[in-house]
């Protein structure tokens, strides 16, 4: 049963007969992730306050959401229930996962490759999401590999990173891509006019590093990128924020990842510990709590949750397995920002522009 259909009445349905001529916002997977599909619901509620003007295809097990929804009344304003009969299980390999013709990941990718939605997330297994979005949402012309972005916090404000992930080996062309979809996406994400992009490495200096990344770096001295391209930067430039846009391979972008949040893990554990050390202390953290809490609101994982696939025929994001709630309505949040700035177009914009400048240069040394 491949039918949308209405969550109903009592529950604030939507009237698909005034609106069927428009693709869906957003397709998401409901039964992606550890605590499917509430956290789902919940971020919907959520979303629905944020952005009430977005319809959503729901997917999933419709014998389970149906009365789910009824508890989650905004969510349902804005739903609407499509059933699939399978989901993807957190441990299965992107092989097995390609085979599940009628899980809910899998007919939420199908939404998107048709048209019929805008974009898709999902909380669920990442490499099958990978594989599924490859295949059936396929790449933008030009692009040759998608790369995984996500905001990260720093003394300065947000910053885009990227390849978290996906790529964990990369060229010098998958370089200048991602800082292509690095600008495109910051833009979208931060709001930033002419944002300033650093490619990630041992050394600020220009002779560090391999021969792909003084490749990359010399092509984006000599792309349309130029004005904005600060150069090499080093692991301590992301938090210090030295740039908008921080470009790397998946692997060292996942290792960055993964030791930040294991750092922010640390020093809120060496405080709490600190604090619990004597009455002075334990009188000292309420005199700072105020601001502790606000450290806290500033640098929250649930705020930054929502890794968008950058580089597809289509807008696909990707929540944190483990997100809660407002985590998860973190991840919708960045694939509603990225579905209404249009950021595909902007991307297949600039890397226009690239491949020209690209032949020009070498005609005139022909």
């Amino acid at each position: 049963m491949n039918e949308v259909s209405a969550v109903g009445s009592q529950a604030g349905a939507v009237d698909k007969n005034s609106s069927s001529s428009q693709p869906y916002t957003l397709a998401v997977d409901a039964m992606g992730g550890d605590h499917a599909p509430e956290i789902v619901l919940g971020g919907l509620e959520i979303m629905a306050l944020r952005h009430p003007g977005v319809r959503v295809l729901l997917i999933g097990d419709e014998a389970v959401l149906r009365p789910s929804l009824e508890r989650y009344k905004k969510a349902a304003t804005i739903c609407d229930v499509r059933h699939a009969s399978d989901s993807i299980p957190m441990d299965m390999k992107p092989t097995a996962a390609l085979r599940m013709r009628k899980s809910s990941l899998r007919l939420a990718m199908d939404a998107v490759a048709s048209g019929e939605a805008r974009g898709v997330v999902s909380a669920g297994n990442s490499g099958a999401m990978l594989a599924l979005a490859k295949i059936i949402v396929k790449t933008l012309p030009g692009i040759s590999r998608p790369a995984m972005a996500a905001v990260q916090p720093s003394a300065r404000g947000d910053v885009i990173m990227l390849d978290l992930g996906a790529n964990i080996a990369c060229d010098a062309r998958n370089l200048v891509e991602f800082a292509v979809m690095g600008e495109a996406f910051a833009q979208a994400a931060l709001g930033l006019r002419e944002p300033t992009i650093g490619l990630l490495n041992v050394g600020a200096e220009e002779l560090k590093g391999d021969e792909r990344l003084r490749e990359a770096s010399e092509r984006l001295k000599q792309s349309v990128l130029a004005s904005n391209y600060y150069g090499f930067i080093e692991g301590h430039d992301i938090t210090a924020g030295t740039t908008d846009v921080v470009v790397t391979d998946g692997f060292t972008g996942n290792i960055a990842l993964k030791t930040g949040e294991g750092a922010l893990k640390l020093a809120f554990g060496l405080l709490r510990s600190v604090f619990q050390t004597s009455w002075v202390t334990k009188l000292g953290y309420l005199l700072v709590r105020p601001g502790l809490r606000r450290m806290r609101e500033w640098i929250d994982p649930r705020r930054y949750n929502g890794a968008l696939f950058v580089g597809l025929n289509g807008i696909v994001v990707k929540s944190h397995g483990g997100a809660d709630a407002e985590g998860f309505a973190a991840a919708l949040d960045v694939a509603v920002d990225a579905v209404l700035s249009d950021i595909n177009h902007k991307i297949r914009s600039r890397l226009e522009q690239v491949g020209a400048l690209a032949a020009s240069e070498k005609s005139d040394k022909e």
